[in-house]
């Protein structure tokens, strides 16, 4: 299976509680729901094509548990039957279970359960959210693409998906389109380390 991050980012590089106040507070994080008021339909469509290419879904910890509590609610949703019917993982040390089935706890080297995840037969293997499990996956060249959802607000604080001292990485971009909330979605894929050059006539 491909490894595919998806993320919603402020213009500032932000990804923490894109989706409420109350998502995630971790480190007096106060500035959540920033993403809320640039929904629109054209990205819940878009939304919808990139679920139907997953064949399991990684988690983090904390972005699990708060999945774990709100889809198996909205059997209504139009992409609840995905979310909830596909193969689920969640990398924790600290889980000992995970009621929200099917999931499999993924202890001990991640990277390399993991790794074994990408070699079974599939489509995608998508992380939603999760940023600091994304992050150790890019350092362990693990991610094969990025969604970027990047909504036009500057928060100012909060936890970023590249964070200073974070593993470097060389992206291709495979295309981009706005949408009329004003979201800005690139799709990239992991190129390996970047390349670095100088500009301007060589001596």
């Amino acid at each position: 299976m491909k490894l595919v991050v998806q993320e919603f980012l402020t213009l500032d590089g932000v990804s923490q509680g894109p989706g409420s106040p109350e998502e995630d507070t971790s480190d007096g994080f106060t500035r959540g729901g920033w993403f809320v008021p640039h929904l629109d339909e054209e990205f819940e469509r878009l939304a919808g094509t990139w679920l139907a290419e997953a064949d399991a879904f990684l988690f983090g910890r904390r972005t699990y548990e708060n999945f774990a509590r709100d889809w198996p609610q909205m059997p209504d949703h139009p992409f609840a039957g995905i979310l909830n019917g596909l193969p689920k993982y969640v990398a924790s040390h600290s889980l000992t279970e995970a009621g929200w089935e099917p999931t499999t706890i993924l202890d001990g080297d991640v990277p390399a359960r993991v790794a074994e995840l990408k070699r079974r037969p599939g489509r995608e293997l998508q992380v939603h959210g999760s940023a600091r499990l994304a992050q150790s996956l890019l350092a362990a060249g693990l991610v094969d693409t990025f969604r970027l959802v990047i909504a036009p607000v500057v928060v100012g604080s909060g936890r970023r998906l590249f964070p200073d001292g974070g593993a470097p990485a060389g992206l291709r971009l495979l295309s981009h389109r706005t949408t009329p909330g004003g979201l800005s979605v690139h799709t990239f894929d992991a190129t390996g380390l970047p390349e670095y050059g100088t500009y301007g006539a060589q001596a």
